[in-house]
């Protein structure tokens, strides 16, 4: 299935009084990785769970490829939208059982899984490289291989786009190697992916296009390119970002005030 266009309009939200979400304009382009960016308590996770329908809105439209989310089911919604939440409990299960879990919102009573959505949950695990992982148990797997088997789990349900809520927080630098090379090859296959990241240097690396927000609105949009050319990073974290072309590829890296600085990113092939 090709990657589907998600757009917010004017879109707000919140908890109780507060309003978190003050008119939301977000875009995310069919078949591309676009990543959402900005400081604690800037509305990032309160944004997700707007858009996936857990949070209601109080104002405002939210389209998957032009279609309201107020005249979808949420069932309909879940095979819309994949989700891979922030700081996940591990679950005492088999990672292929795990798996089978992204076929619920195909489900019919009596909620038994068919042999239709076996065979689609073992071709993601295949397409993901964990068919051997089938019968491990999830507690005994890396935060690198647990990740997978979570992205394996949001292919099964055959979804156009997926959203991915801090997805490297507890993976070591070269899981996050992985992961990026993951997630550029689901965007080539036409998945649209939305990611919340905190690492600046990650999502330059691999998004087709950045979303700053701030006190509940987008205040920036662009592209990784614009980003670095108007001092993105400098205005909404104090830290300006810099950028270096090698025969590797364009190397990211913190610029410090001193004027020293660190490469803290890898190579990343030109877009």
């Amino acid at each position: 299935m090709d990657g589907a266009m998600v757009e917010m309009e004017d879109v707000r939200a919140g908890y109780g009084k507060a309003e978190i979400l003050r008119g939301v304009d977000f875009r995310a382009e069919s078949g591309e990785i676009t990543t959402i960016i900005g400081t604690n308590g800037s509305g990032k996770s309160t944004l997700l769970r707007t858009l996936l329908g857990f949070l209601p809105m109080r104002s405002g439209d939210i389209r998957i490829d032009g279609i309201s989310i107020k005249d979808i089911s949420r069932t309909e919604l879940a095979r819309r939208i994949a989700y891979l939440p922030q700081g996940k409990n591990v679950p005492d299960i088999s990672a292929g059982r795990m798996v089978l879990h992204g076929r619920f919102p195909y489900l019919t009573y009596p909620r038994k899984y068919r042999e239709t959505d076996v065979r689609i949950a073992r071709q993601a695990m295949e397409q993901m490289g964990i068919a051997e992982l089938s019968e491990q148990h999830m507690s005994r797997l890396s935060g690198g291989m647990r990740q997978k088997v979570y992205i394996a789990m949001a292919l099964a349900g055959q979804a156009p786009a997926i959203v991915m809520d801090e997805p490297t927080t507890y993976l070591d630098i070269g899981q996050q190697v992985k992961f990026a090379e993951t997630v550029r090859q689901l965007s080539k296959e036409g998945k649209t992916v939305v990611l919340v990241l905190h690492d600046i240097l990650l999502a330059l690396k691999i998004s087709a296009r950045i979303a700053a927000l701030g006190e509940g609105k987008v205040i920036w949009s662009g592209t990784p390119g614009e980003m670095l050319e108007q001092n993105v990073s400098q205005r909404l974290y104090g830290v300006a970002v810099g950028a270096a072309r090698t025969d590797a590829g364009t190397q990211y890296f913190y610029e410090y005030p001193s004027g020293d600085w660190t490469v803290e990113g890898s190579s990343q092939e030109e877009m």
